[in-house]
């Protein structure tokens, strides 16, 4: 199995709550190295308005290997590694650091 680690941008596979198909998406990372076949991952989204507390489009989407403007969304999901597709890329620092202040918001660690 590849080994992912935290900010790199991939796709998944999402699977439909009823197990019928998926849809493929890019998420982000979110976990530091552990030794379980599951992430943690944040969804993105190119639908950049309207956008919740937290929320941000990333300021250098294009560098991250993305191909249009993107946002990260309020979402935190487990998955088997099996499910993750590809890797695209990478977040930049800065979009890496407003990720991570994101995630303590939501999960109130500040």
């Amino acid at each position: 199995m590849p080994s992912y680690s935290k900010n790199e941008v991939v796709l998944v596979r999402y699977p439909f709550s009823a197990l019928s198909g998926g849809k493929v998406r890019p998420a982000v990372i979110v976990n530091a190295p552990h030794v379980s076949q599951d992430v943690f991952l944040v969804p993105l989204t190119s639908r950049t308005a309207p956008l919740l507390a937290g929320e941000f489009v990333l300021a250098q989407w294009a560098a991250t290997g993305l191909h249009v403007p993107t946002a990260v969304k309020r979402g935190l999901y487990t998955v088997h590694e099996t499910f993750l597709l590809k890797r695209v890329g990478r977040l930049t620092p800065t979009d890496a650091e407003q990720l991570e202040h994101a995630l303590r918001a939501w999960l109130g660690l500040q």
